[in-house]
């Protein structure tokens, strides 16, 4: 009987996914705020029915009755979590927030289903995540100051990324993490958006040549050390980043060409200087050639995506665990083997559907600063999502980038939460300017 059930919800995950995927995009064709407040609802809806559904199921294989606290502890947290999210920000982005709780829940769900350890570990960082970047909005919403101080950015950004490659952690061949009290976390996660903001504030002041230079050559120390450190993941982000706010802030054709061309070059160049860069790429080009060695990750990946289908194997019916680090770089394998590649390509769509959001703010701010400080977080996004899900499906060589909200991991979720806080903050500006000259217009 509980086979029968499992079979039956995997295809009521999906639809109930595909309806809040659709329901997605479905909110960027309506202008009215009452229309655009009832497709989010509609969307809370739906993402409830999949966690209780998909916890049912992972209660029902497992018969551990932790995993029903564990249930009504998330319950919990995404109901306070939206609803104090709309009472203390008037002006929020509903669809941000819903986008980020949906993201969250299929995250606990493989986790919980992979180690249900890590996934209270992870539920225990999102809630201080969550408690930590709360503030954000009202920060952004007042400290003026964030536009002058470009080079207290910049060089703690650079310093932080120094003293990982000085004495950092060495995982699978990269200096990624440094311990402290027992604590590893990855500085290179909040470089990240430190590099925007330095970034944006720089060509806020001037666009001029001297300006190109000076933000280039730090934009440039910052990968160059990355690049030593052997995280070309990060490396790639960064130099994809600043190349779209170089091109956006001048709108000169030149440095976009020259970036390219410099960026291929440096990309052959890495390739003939390590080691780990060749071991993945040639596992890219032939897995099949070492499958019980270099190849054997992204093997067990194509495996598990073309086991699971369209429609999946459902929950706790695949064997995702045969992928090395799956709840981290590769848990999209897993999200593809048990739930099926329409509900995976539902998860795509929920990642590009926020970058869409990010862009559109980006487009509606007046100022240059904050208008580059939003597309360049929408890059940094975009291209993290790229590089994970382009890893796992063989697209690109695989880059060790975890999954935003839904991959394992402390710092991508604390730096993720930061990053949403960001944009929510943006947008929030802007609704509270066009409240106020509604409200000018209204009293003349």
């Amino acid at each position: 009987m509980t086979n029968v059930i499992i079979e039956v919800s995997k295809y009521v995950l999906i639809f109930l996914m595909a309806v809040y995927t659709y329901l997605n995009f479905s909110y960027f064709r309506f202008h009215d705020v009452w229309e655009q407040n009832q497709t989010c609802a509609r969307q809370n809806v739906m993402m409830f029915f999949i966690h209780l559904i998909a916890y049912a199921i992972l209660f029902l294989k497992s018969e551990d009755e932790r995993i029903i606290l564990f249930y009504l502890a998330q319950l919990i947290f995404f109901a306070a979590y939206i609803g104090l999210y709309r009472l203390f920000y008037r002006n929020m982005s509903r669809i941000l927030v819903n986008n980020m709780c949906m993201l969250l829940c299929v995250g606990f769900i493989m986790l919980t289903r992979l180690s249900f350890d890590k996934a209270i570990r992870q539920f225990l960082i999102v809630a201080v995540s969550a408690l930590i970047t709360w503030i954000i909005p009202f920060i952004m919403d007042r400290v003026w100051q964030l536009a002058k101080i470009p080079w207290i950015y910049g060089f703690l950004g650079l310093g932080l990324l120094v003293v990982v490659w000085i004495i950092g952690n060495n995982s699978f061949g990269a200096q990624l993490s440094v311990s402290i009290g027992g604590i590893a976390f990855q500085p290179s996660e909040f470089v990240k958006i430190s590099f925007v903001f330095f970034v944006a504030t720089m060509f806020y002041q001037d666009i001029d040549r001297r300006t190109v230079i000076l933000t280039t050559a730090m934009a440039g120390a910052h990968v160059l050390v990355l690049v030593l450190s052997k995280d070309l993941g990060s490396a790639l982000i960064f130099f994809v980043t600043y190349l779209a706010m170089l091109f956006v802030a001048t709108t000169n054709v030149l440095y976009l060409l020259g970036g390219l061309l410099g960026g291929c070059g440096a990309s052959v160049l890495a390739y003939h200087l390590f080691a780990h860069v060749r071991t993945r790429v040639e596992a890219w080009r032939n897995p099949w050639a070492d499958i019980d060695n270099r190849g054997y990750q992204i093997t067990q990946s194509l495996f598990a995506i073309g086991t699971g289908g369209w429609f999946g194997m459902g929950l706790y019916q695949g064997m995702p665990y045969k992928i090395p680090v799956v709840e981290k770089d590769f848990i999209f394998a897993a999200i593809s083997e048990e739930l099926g590649g329409i509900f995976a390509m539902c998860v795509i769509l929920i990642c590009v559907g926020c970058f869409l959001q990010f862009v559109m703010i980006a487009a509606k701010m007046q100022a240059l600063f904050y208008k580059l400080i939003a597309f360049g977080l929408a890059v940094v996004y975009a291209v993290q999502v790229f590089l994970t899900i382009g890893g796992v499906t063989k697209f690109i060589p695989s880059t060790g980038v975890t999954l935003p909200f839904v991959s394992y991991g402390g710092s991508s979720v604390l730096s993720t939460f930061l990053l949403f806080g960001v944009i929510q903050g943006l947008y929030i500006l802007k609704k509270n300017d066009e409240d106020e000259e509604e409200e000018e217009d209204e009293e003349e």
